[in-house]
């Protein structure tokens, strides 16, 4: 029975990922929070019922690529080039201070030296600042549209900036896996990043001539198209890791170069759903088993409350300055540089990637879930606190609208009834 355990390890993970997904949704927290959770729950560091099999890490493995092109699929071009010099110079800052901030705590603290990892301990501290680059839009997303903020001057440099902030960190984490082997040269790794990106640009304009020309012969079955263009995902992945890439950039540039066709809201639907339904919560679950229990001691328990610090006041000083060089207000400047801290999906994929590659050690993998969910849950409540007096204004402008549209409509009626008389 022992060569079926997998099935059961996998109903565990999605019945118990989807339960507490479920209550941490009621508790206003987004669901990759009871995923990872369930992960915790289940693995090693609490109810040992679940084993990392090499199964489940290759399951989650294309989990994080299917991801990663969903991501990709629904990243809106249009919106890059609308906001685009103030979005970049804010998400450029909001990388780079963080990545500063990341590598200059773990040096300090000399976090990982104990580890021992192929990697030098210069790569493990680039790395946890790697992972502070990274900003789940998500969040802040659903928060702006409760206060009816989205579409603001504040909340458009924020969508931008986020999605151009996850690109640049992507860049940034498929540097620093490629530099990982040591008997690799700088340069011989920027020439395959380089080559990589040439390949990936001609293998993309091949993919819509020929898709082209075959959607032209077959537009009836839709279902089709969502095969090949998994299958084109699933290619540039692999492409990718060719070239001494990370498999999810490869995926994540595959889901870019589709989301400008014609069909791609039906396409990603779909995937959505694959990601939702099985794939995504065997990922997050999996980040979870990796947990060996957090006994912390005192050094990692003050590496986590500083880590916490640092990755929300870098993102305020690097998006707030870039959103005033741009010339936003200090209220706007504060509101981007607060929709900016929350971390999430892409920081825990760079994290779990790198503790698979070697960059990070197991003792440095506590504190970085912790930071993401505690970023994660105070966002919301920071934003909320930035955007009050605004959206007390415009609850206020709503309310004003109603009563002068019932005023207006009510002399309506009076002359309507004195015409009738």
């Amino acid at each position: 029975m022992k060569e079926y355990s997998y099935i059961l390890f996998i109903a565990l993970i999605l019945l118990s990922t989807k339960i507490l997904g479920l209550v941490t949704k009621k508790m206003k927290l987004p669901q990759v929070v009871g995923a990872l959770l369930a992960g915790v729950i289940l693995g090693p560091a609490v109810l040992n019922v679940v084993k990392e099999t090499e199964f489940i890490s290759e399951l989650s493995e294309i989990g994080v690529i299917v991801l990663m092109f969903t991501a990709g699929l629904t990243t809106d071009v249009k919106e890059l080039k609308r906001t685009g010099k103030a979005s970049f110079i804010i998400a450029l800052l909001g990388v780079i201070v963080p990545l500063f901030g990341g590598l200059g705590l773990a040096a300090a603290m000399g976090v990982g030296k104990g580890d021992k990892l192929a990697c030098s301990p210069f790569l493990q501290h680039l790395f946890i600042g790697v992972v502070l680059t990274a900003t789940s839009v998500s969040i802040t997303v659903e928060t702006l549209k409760e206060l009816g903020k989205l579409s603001t001057r504040a909340g458009n440099a924020i969508l931008g900036a986020a999605i151009i902030d996850d690109i640049l960190g992507i860049i940034a984490l498929t540097l620093i896996t490629s530099l990982a082997d040591t008997s690799v040269h700088v340069a011989t790794v920027l020439i395959k990043i380089v080559a990589f990106f040439a390949v990936a640009i001609g293998c993309t304009v091949v993919y819509h001539v020929v898709f082209t020309k075959w959607r032209k012969r077959d537009k009836k079955d839709l279902r089709r198209h969502v095969i090949i263009s998994f299958v084109f995902c699933l290619l540039m992945a692999y492409v990718a890791e060719l070239f001494g890439v990370a498999d999810i950039t490869g995926a994540f540039v595959a889901g870019l170069a589709i989301s400008s066709e014609k069909d791609v809201k039906y396409i990603s639907n779909r995937f959505e759903t694959l990601s939702y339904m099985f794939l995504s919560p065997v990922f997050f679950a999996s980040i979870g088993l990796t947990m060996n229990g957090i006994n912390m001691g005192g050094k990692m328990v003050l590496f986590t409350v500083l880590l916490l610090a640092v990755a929300i006041v870098t993102k305020i000083i690097g998006c707030g300055l870039g959103a005033k060089v741009c010339k936003y207000t200090n209220q706007e400047s504060l509101q981007i540089a607060m929709g900016m801290i929350s971390r999430g999906e892409v920081a825990l994929i760079v994290a779990a990637k790198g503790q698979k590659l070697g960059l990070m050690g197991d003792e440095v993998f506590a504190p970085i879930i912790i930071m993401v969910v505690a970023t994660t849950i105070i966002t919301p409540v920071f934003l909320k606190f930035v955007f009050k007096d605004n959206h007390e204004e415009h609850v206020e402008d709503e309310l004003m609208k109603s009563v002068e549209g019932f005023s207006q409509y009510e002399q309506e009626l009076q002359e309507l009834s004195r015409k009738e008389k």
